[in-house]
């Protein structure tokens, strides 16, 4: 069994790098509404596209991302871009720039990132317009597979004035798969180290006068990846253990419908529905494992939205969303006690744009929903189930100047989230310059209210604090973008300044309590662009400057670099080769950071090289054969709190495809 999985490395390895040719110029993205077309032979992978939307597009739905904000710094990312096995929703998303990835190692184990230096719930992530911060604010990412996924968009800097509360640092919105015109069936199954497989199947095309998507997918992990353990920290020079991970077990699965229908008149409903369940060992960190804490969970979301022109030319978008998550925990641990948790989310929306006079555009949101929550254990001041009403107005105005060569773009947002009343301003400025250059800039404010869990919720040995403030980030960016017929390129700045924010502080004798506890200040640099010198070579980058102070006026933390947001961050990746022999090559690094506000303990930095090869053949009948080396050199690495990173890993993956032409 070892020689086979040793020959199995080499025989990838071998694949990655052998018969490389290169990749050919990728094409824009589709919209939400557009149908995708097939790759004809010949036509390899594509790299990530980035900000290449031009404002206005008329035909865009309001909801898009680009429409929402014209001028922000927008990156768009296609699932199908990173070809081959074990595809994971969180580690696409930290390849833009100003993304960072807080991972706790393997398949389905606990992900989330960190935009602009903002918290992990200080980023707003959304499934079709759906909002997935759980109940304490932050999304994991684990619990949304890959397979669900057409294309991510990601917004960074703040979203509060389009998006609402907590996107302080940006928004991320996950497009779900489409319904095409014609009969599609297909399927992937991947398999490699640690007993891991992936797979799903769908089966899409018309359905009673519309069109039709059912997906299933499923993943399962041992995750008994093998680690270096240093048994005495203190003592440098000793030797390291290697050991094996447990308790770090995960499994899940799910289903995606989608029914999409014209209506008539120009109205077209599309419905949503989706479940998921999933279940993992809680493996806890190295210095400190768990042996028996587990973790279970489900997800159940619908989305019906109705979008069209009406008489003027009024773009209107209104959809009506419900999404229900259960959380329980078991096993050992303080909160092993507690009741299963519920969070319920639900609101209708309704938004319009109308462009007047040819030279501005006006948009308008209306909204109102509602939030609640159980719990084991609440304080008085919940009064018993918290439970919230959330209603916010959204106005937008894009003027364009001189025939569009300026377009200034203000917005405002006033939301009520329960009992607080939060004001986000926001204007955007977008520029077209000569030889193919543009200028964006933007500034304005967001907010994020504190969490029901932060202000009622007893969670062990987490009390609650029902006298937190919200969240504040003053926030400004520009950069300057430059596209040709084979690149693009876009660097810029961005500065933000987060007041009150929010940390879990020591509450004697042994208890933890969040206290609205400081300012900090982060700035930085931002560069990403694609290059296409050839029709079979592609390639993308993205790098990111972070610096972080702390303004707390406390000696121990007074202008230290914040926890968690290292200085460095690229990402770069090569796409070459036909259809039928499609090589690639991924390197995603990041520099040293601290894990404690004081600096007193901190992580390497950190390198990892992932390899690939892909064959497909055929059109209407598809098949693609992949192999897909991850952290091709074994770099030993651990994140977040000490949680050791699994080492190098081997998938072989089976994808097929069979269409139908509608006649």
């Amino acid at each position: 069994m070892r020689w086979s999985h040793l020959a199995g490395q080499w025989l990838c390895l071998a694949l990655s790098t052998s018969g490389f040719a290169f990749a050919q110029q990728a094409a824009e993205p589709p919209t939400q509404d557009t149908a995708s077309s097939e790759p004809s032979e010949g036509e390899p992978l594509l790299v990530p596209t980035v900000e290449v939307e031009e404002a206005p597009v008329a035909a865009e739905p309001p909801d898009s991302a680009t429409r929402r904000d014209p001028s922000g710094a927008l990156t768009l990312i296609r699932v199908d871009e990173f070809g081959g096995a074990a595809r994971d929703t969180a580690a696409m998303l930290s390849t833009a720039p100003g993304v960072t990835l807080q991972d706790l190692g393997g398949y389905g184990q606990s992900k989330s990132v960190v935009v602009r230096g903002a918290s992990s719930n200080g980023t707003l992530v959304l499934l079709d317009g759906i909002p997935l911060n759980g109940a304490g604010g932050i999304a994991d990412l684990s619990r949304v597979p890959a397979a669900l996924a057409e294309r991510f968009e990601v917004l960074r800097g703040g979203a509060g004035a389009r998006y609402g509360s907590g996107g302080l640092g940006g928004a991320i919105n996950i497009i779900t798969r489409r319904p095409g015109a014609n009969a599609r069936v297909a399927g992937e199954l991947s398999y490699g180290s640690w007993d891991s497989g992936l797979g799903w199947l769908s089966a899409s095309g018309p359905l009673a006068g519309g069109e039709a998507l059912l997906l299933l997918h499923g993943g399962t992990s041992s995750g008994r990846f093998p680690y270096l353990f240093d048994p005495s920290p203190t003592l440098p020079g000793d030797a390291l253990l290697e050991r094996r991970r447990t308790n770090n077990d995960a499994r899940g699965a799910g289903g995606l419908l989608r029914l999409r229908r014209e209506l008539g008149k120009g109205i077209s409903a599309d419905l949503l529905g989706e479940l998921s369940f999933d279940e993992r060992g809680l493996a806890g960190t190295a210095q400190n494992p768990s042996e028996d804490a587990r973790q279970s969970g489900g997800r159940g979301s619908a989305n019906l939205r109705l979008s069209g022109t009406l008489p003027g030319g009024v773009q209107t978008n209104a959809r009506a969303y419900f999404r229900r998550e259960r959380v329980a925990l078991s096993g050992g641990g303080p909160w092993s006690e507690a009741d299963p948790q519920v969070q319920q989310v639900g609101g209708v929306e309704v938004e319009g744009q109308v462009l007047l006079g040819g030279w501005h555009s006006v948009s308008a949101l209306l909204g109102v929903g509602g939030e609640s929550v159980t719990a084991a254990e609440t304080t008085e001041d919940s009064e018993g189930e918290p439970t919230w009403l959330r209603a916010s107005v959204m106005a937008m105005d894009e003027v364009l100047l001189w025939d569009g060569q300026l377009t200034v773009a203000p917005s405002l947002r006033v939301e009520q989230a329960g009992p607080y009343t939060l004001l986000s301003p926001k204007v955007g400025v977008t520029a077209l310059l000569p030889l193919g250059f543009e200028l964006r800039a933007n500034a304005g404010r967001s907010h994020r209210a504190p969490s029901f869990l932060e202000l009622y919720v007893r969670q062990g040995t987490l009390l609650p604090n029902p006298d937190l403030r919200p969240e504040r980030a003053l926030y400004a960016d520009a950069a300057v973008v430059h596209r040709s017929e084979v690149s693009f390129a876009s660097v810029g700045g961005f500065a933000s300044l987060y007041e009150d924010l929010i940390s879990y502080e020591a509450y004697p004798p042994g208890a933890a309590r969040p206290y609205n506890f400081a300012n900090a200040r982060v700035m930085g640099l931002e560069a990403e662009g694609e290059w296409r010198p050839h029709r079979l070579l592609s390639g993308a980058f993205s790098y990111t400057l972070t610096l972080s102070s702390d303004l707390q006026r406390d000696g121990r933390f007074y202008l230290r670099e914040l926890p968690y947001r290292p200085r460095h961050k690229l990402a770069a990746r090569v796409l070459g080769g036909p259809r039928w022999l499609t090589g690639r090559v991924e390197w995603v690094a990041q520099s040293a950071h601290f894990l404690t506000r004081d600096g007193a303990m901190s992580l390497p930095g950190r390198a990892f090289v992932h390899a690939g090869v892909s064959s497909t053949f055929g059109s209407g009948t598809e098949l693609t054969v992949s192999c897909e080396v991850k952290n091709l050199f074994n770099a030993r690495a651990e994140d977040f709190v000490g949680y050791p990173l699994p080492g190098r890993a081997v998938y072989v993956s089976v994808a097929g495809a069979f269409e139908r032409e509608a006649r």
